[in-house]
């Protein structure tokens, strides 16, 4: 994962440090929608993004299990998370385990 970070950070460090004018820009820009729209490319941000939403689902069960019960009302008034049922969607593709 690091590898692509630092792949993405350097091509946006050419593209924006480049002084190889608009047509260079307009290249890149057409190779970087191109390679977006691959759908290997876009299969492999899904699954990315389904394993995010899972692991950030079970922190954040983690954390309302040890201190949910512990904050005062005024937050979990606020903090909907905090009161609902373990198998409701939180809206952002994850579930609460």
């Amino acid at each position: 994962m690091w590898k692509l970070s630092l792949a993405v950070g350097l091509a946006a460090g050419y593209v924006l440090g480049s002084r190889a004018g608009r047509q260079r820009y307009d290249q890149i820009a057409k190779v970087t929608r191109q390679i977006a729209q691959n759908p290997t490319v876009q299969g492999a941000t899904d699954r990315a993004r389904q394993q995010a939403g899972a692991v950030a689902g079970k922190a954040a069960g983690a954390v309302a299990d040890k201190v949910g019960d512990r904050l005062p009302h005024v937050v979990t008034d606020r903090v909907p998370y905090f009161n609902r049922a373990r198998t409701e969607d939180d809206g952002w593709g994850t579930f609460r385990p």
